[in-house]
C-alpha cells in the first residue's frame, strides 16, 4: 500500500536516485560502522546506507513506517522521537551488540556514531540542539535540511545569516554546505530548497558552559539591530562583569571566538560557579 507524506511529521519523500547517490558518496559509509539514520521514511537513503554498512540504525516516528522497516533484515528500528533518544545509550547498545569481531573489511570501526538523515523542517533546530548534548558519542554528521537553515549554521560573522544558529554550532562542529537538493527531488516537493550539511565535531574544541554561552548568545541577538550596549551590554552588567568587550558593535558582527572568550571571562571571574 502507497504511503501518503503525513503533514504533521513533515514528511517530504526524497525520490531521486542522482540526488540520493550523491547524498551517499558524501557520506561515504563502510562495512561496520555505526551509524544512526534519523527519519528513514521510505528508506530511499537506508537501502543504499546499509547495502555498504552491513547493518543501520534508524529512529523513525511514524509507526506504519516503522512496521514496515522492521521486516528489513539488516536495521534496527527505534520507533521514537527523535528528541526522546539518547544517542549515548544507542551507542552502548550498538556497541555491546555489534562486535569488532564483525567487520568484515578487515578495519576496525571507530567506537563513535555517525549520524545522518533528512530531517523534518519543522524541528530541524531542536534536533541539532539535542545532538549537541551527546556530541562526545558522535564521529560526524550528515543532514538534508532547509537550506536557509544550512546558510545560517554555516554563515560567517558580519552577514546577515550570522545569528544564534552560527554561534552555537561553530564553536563544536566545523561545518560545510556539500550538496543543493532542489524540492523536485522530493515527493510531494517542499516549498523551499534543501542542502546537505557535514558536521565534524572538533578535536579539541574551547572549555565552555554551554548554557552560559546559550543564555549570552540569546541576549545578544535578542535585539540584532541594536548596538550590544543596549542588550549584552546591560546583561553584562547584571552580572557584575568586570572584563573588556567592545558593545559598540551589532551582534552579528562578533566572532565566534570573541564569543567564547567572553565567556570564558565570565566563568573566570570571582564568584562565578
Amino acid at each position: 500500500m502507497k504511503h501518503i507524506a503525513r503533514k504533521r511529521f513533515g514528511q517530504h519523500f526524497l525520490t531521486d536516485g542522482g540526488i540520493i547517490d550523491a547524498i551517499v558518496d558524501a557520506i561515504g559509509p563502510k562495512p561496520g560502522q555505526r551509524m544512526v539514520e534519523i527519519g528513514p521514511g521510505l528508506a530511499a537513503l537506508t537501502q543504499p546506507l546499509v547495502e555498504r554498512l552491513g547493518h543501520l540504525t534508524v529512529i523513525e516516528l511514524d509507526r506504519d513506517l516503522a512496521l514496515r522497516l522492521r521486516g528489513h533484515g539488516h536495521l534496527t528500528v527505534i520507533e521514537s522521537d527523535v528528541l526522546k533518544v539518547d544517542f549515548a545509550l544507542v551507542q552502548s547498545s550498538w556497541n555491546a551488540t555489534h562486535s569488532i569481531a564483525n567487520d568484515s573489511s578487515g578495519e576496525a570501526p571507530g567506537d563513535k556514531l555517525r549520524v545522518v538523515g533528512n530531517l523534518p523542517y519543522n524541528i530541524s533546530t531542536p534536533i541539532l540542539f539535542h545532538l549537541l548534548d551527546a556530541v562526545h558519542v558522535i564521529e560526524d554528521q550528515h543532514f538534508m535540511l532547509q537550506k536557509e537553515v544550512i546558510d545560517r549554521m554555516v554563515a560567517k560573522p558580519a552577514t546577515a545569516a550570522f545569528g544564534r544558529l552560527s554561534v552555537m554550532l561553530q564553536w563544536r562542529y566545523a561545518m560545510e554546505n556539500v550538496l543543493l537538493v532542489p524540492p523536485e527531488s522530493f515527493d510531494p516537493p517542499p516549498r523551499v530548497n534543501s542542502a546537505v550539511v557535514r558536521m565534524v565535531p572538533l578535536a579539541e574544541p574551547p572549555v565552555v558552559d554551554v548554557p552560559l554561552l546559550s543564555e549570552l548568545v540569546q541576549v545578544a541577538f535578542s535585539q540584532r539591530r541594536k548596538l550590544l550596549r543596549h542588550t549584552l551590554g546591560r546583561w553584562l552588567e547584571g552580572k557584575g562583569f568586570a572584563g573588556t568587550f567592545d558593545v559598540q558593535r551589532r551582534a552579528e558582527e562578533v566572532p565566534v571566538a570573541a564569543y567564547i572568550e567572553l565567556v570564558q571571562q565570565l566563568q573566570r571571574a570571582p564568584g562565578a560557579t
